[in-house]
């Protein structure tokens, strides 16, 4: 036996991202050995003629290696998860949104402390996300872009139309879309919670 319900790690990843690959499961990855993993893994082994234990043994592992590709580093956190890299040097005095394009991720940070942390998704390469030090002119929460026509609660705008906010889309798709040059948040509790404590004139330090 290599894996069972209850383990958690990033090879419980890999086992989900490659299950994802052949639309065995749908969720996650989450690094979590849960009940859709096993009922998965099941569904995966009656298909083979292999025993529907749900347990992932070393023949059901060889088996789903030899129909799969090894999964990037963000087809392994499609979803979040990842851990945040080290802050920025410009992010370690005042209140700061430190976030790293390298890990994906956004710290709150006041006085060199990080207060929370959380995925976020950026721009794509024809709409990126500016990189530089800049600070929160405007706070709107029930906003809607006049040029995409698409809500962005929660935004918090640091650059030209550029703002930091919650996105549906991201809580879905996770990193299999992009956002407009926007920094996305997928987690609508966290960066609710981030909005009532970031206030105007408040530091964002965007860097890889």
């Amino acid at each position: 036996m290599l894996w069972s319900p209850g383990d958690e790690g990033r090879d419980i990843r890999e086992l989900q991202a490659r299950l994802r690959q052949i639309a065995w499961i749908f969720h996650g990855p989450t690094g979590t050995y849960d009940d859709l993993t096993a009922e998965a893994v099941r569904g995966f082994q009656g298909k083979r003629g292999l025993p529907r234990t749900g347990v992932t043994d070393t023949v059901t592992w060889q088996r789903l290696l030899a129909m799969t590709r090894e999964p990037g580093r963000w087809e392994l956190y499609l979803m979040g998860g990842q851990p945040a890299d080290q802050p920025d040097p410009r992010c370690m005095t005042g209140r700061v949104m430190c976030i790293s394009k390298s890990s994906r991720t956004l710290r709150w940070m006041i006085d060199g402390r990080t207060v929370s942390t959380m995925p976020v998704r950026f721009g794509s390469e024809y709409t990126p996300t500016r990189e530089g030090v800049f600070r929160v002119y405007w706070k709107s929460r029930h906003h809607v872009s006049t040029l995409y026509d698409s809500p962005m609660p929660y935004a918090m705008f640091f650059s030209g139309g550029q703002a930091v906010h919650y996105s549906a889309d991201f809580a879905a798709r996770g990193y299999a879309g992009a956002s407009h040059g926007c920094v996305n948040v997928r987690d609508e509790d966290a960066i609710a919670r981030l909005y009532e404590q970031v206030r105007d004139g408040d530091k964002v330090v965007v860097h890889w």
